[in-house]
C-alpha cells in the first residue's frame, strides 16, 4: 500500500526515534535470549546448499551486473540495535518469528473495522505500552491524540535478512550497533543552529515548539514539510527506510549514469559513472554522487553536501560511500558507510536488503508551496494575533 495523498508525516519522528538510541521492546514475547559475551563475536554467514554455488547476476551490454528494477525497502528492523538484543547482531529464528508474528497480529487488529458506538479514548490519549519498533514509531508520530490510522500506513512486515541471518539492526559497525558519539563541537554547532532555526529534518510535531520565528516564512520550515526532500533520509545518501509508507525505490542503469528514484517525495538522484567530483564550491541537496564498479559491486562515493540538509546533525563535510551488490535474482544488498570528521568520533556502517517487487510506483503528489504549507503559515499568523489580543493594553 503506497499512498500519496498524505501531506506530511512528522519527519522528526525519524530524527528523534529511528536515529536515536532509545531502547525498543524487541523480543515481543520471544523466549529470553542468553546473555551476550562482553565483546560479541563477528557474525558467521549462514551455510546453505545455495551458498555452495555462487550467484551469477544478469549483465548489461557493457558487462556489468544489471541492478535495474523496482525494489521494496520496507522493514521492521531499526537502524540502531535495541538493548534487548544484548549486543547481538544476529537474532535466533525463534526471536525473529516472534517479532514478525506480533507485528502481523497487530496489523490484523488495526485493520479490523471500528465499532461506531465505541467509547471515547482515555483522557490524554492512549498510553498502552508499545511492544514493537513500528508500534513505537506510530505512537510517537501520532502523539497522544493519534495519527493516521492503519489504512494509510505500510510498514515492514519482516525482520531484515542478510546472508541468511535475521538481523537485530541495520547498523553493523560499530560492533554494538549504536551510532558513535557526536563530537562536542558538533553538539555545540547544532545547538547554535537550532537556537535560530528549525532543524532541516524536523517535521510539524518537532518544529511546533521551535525557536522564535519558526513560522515566519516558508524558507525556514523543514525540508520534508516543504516537499523538497524525503523524510528521514529516504532520498539518501544514505538511503534509509522510513518505516511508514512509500517504500519503493527504482534503479535505472546506463553505462554513464545510474538513477535512483524514490517513491517518497519523488526524489531522483543521478550517479555519474567514472567521473570526477564537482569543485568543493558547488554544493547539492543530495551531494555529488560518483559511481564506479569494483568487480560486481557498484560503489557510489558522495561528497559536496550542503549544510542545509544536515543528515542527523551532520556538517557539509559529510562523506557517504554506498555499495550495491546483487545477492540473488530478487535481492540487492545495500551497504553504506558514513564519515564526517566534524560531527562523529568515528565512521559507521549499515546494510540491509532491497527486495525486488512487482508493485507500481506512483507519483507522490507533494510539491513546494502546497496548500498545507500555506495553511500552516496562516495558522501561525492567527495564533500571533490571538496571543497579542490577550496581552494587557
Amino acid at each position: 500500500m503506497h499512498h500519496r495523498s498524505l501531506t506530511i508525516l512528522c519527519a522528526g519522528v525519524l530524527a528523534a526515534v529511528a536515529l536515536s538510541a532509545s531502547p525498543v521492546l524487541l523480543a515481543a514475547q520471544a523466549p529470553p535470549a542468553k546473555p551476550a559475551a562482553a565483546t560479541p563475536a563477528p557474525a558467521k554467514p549462514a551455510v546453505s546448499q545455495a551458498a555452495a554455488k555462487p550467484y551469477t547476476p544478469p549483465r548489461t551490454k557493457d558487462g556489468h551486473p544489471d541492478l535495474s528494477g523496482l525494489y521494496d525497502v520496507a522493514t521492521m528492523t531499526p537502524l540502531e540495535r535495541p538493548a534487548e538484543a544484548g549486543g547481538r547482531l544476529v537474532l535466533t529464528k525463534e526471536e525473529a518469528a516472534a517479532i514478525e508474528q506480533y507485528e502481523y497480529q497487530r496489523q490484523v487488529k488495526n485493520d479490523a473495522p471500528l465499532a461506531g458506538d465505541r467509547p471515547a479514548p482515555p483522557v490524554g490519549g492512549e498510553n498502552t505500552a508499545a511492544k514493537s519498533y513500528l508500534e513505537v514509531l506510530e505512537k510517537f508520530g501520532g502523539g497522544v491524540v493519534g495519527g493516521y490510522n492503519n489504512f494509510w500506513l505500510a510498514g515492514g512486515m519482516s525482520v531484515i535478512t542478510v546472508e541468511g541471518q535475521k538481523r537485530s539492526s541495520i547498523l553493523i559497525d560499530p560492533p554494538d550497533g549504536k551510532l558513535p558519539p557526536m563530537k562536542a563541537d558538533a553538539r555545540q554547532r547544532n545547538a547554535r543552529l537550532r537556537a535560530g532555526a528549525v532543524a532541516p529534518d524536523a517535521g510539524e510535531a518537532a518544529a511546533a515548539a521551535g525557536p522564535p520565528g519558526a513560522f515566519d516564512g516558508p524558507e525556514v520550515r523543514p525540508l520534508a514539510e516543504r516537499c523538497l526532500l524525503g523524510f528521514g533520509s529516504t532520498s539518501g545518501p544514505p538511503a534509509l527506510p522510513n518505516y511508514f509508507y512509500n517504500n519503493l525505490k527504482q534503479i535505472v542503469q546506463t553505462p554513464t549514469q545510474i538513477m535512483i528514484l524514490n517513491e517518497m517525495v519523488h526524489d531522483a538522484r543521478v550517479v555519474r559513472m567514472d567521473d570526477k567530483h564537482l569543485p568543493s564550491t558547488i554544493r547539492r541537496w543530495n551531494g555529488d554522487s560518483i559511481g564506479r564498479w569494483e568487480g560486481d559491486t557498484l560503489v557510489v562515493d558522495t561528497t559536496n553536501f550542503t549544510n542545509k540538509t544536515q543528515f542527523n546533525g551532520s556538517s557539509d563535510q559529510l562523506h557517504v560511500v554506498e555499495r550495491f551488490r546483487r545477492a540473488d535474482a530478487k535481492t540487492i544488498i545495500y551497504r553504506f558507510t558514513i564519515e564526517d570528521p566534524a560531527t562523529w568520533e568515528r565512521s559507521w556502517t549499515g546494510e540491509y536488503p532491497w527486495v525486488a517487487t512487482k508493485e507500481n510506483l506512483y507519483e507522490y503528489a507533494c510539491h513546494e508551496g502546497n496548500y498545507s504549507l500555506e495553511n500552516m503559515l496562516k495558522g501561525a499568523r492567527l495564533k500571533e494575533a490571538e496571543d497579542a489580543a490577550k496581552k494587557p493594553q
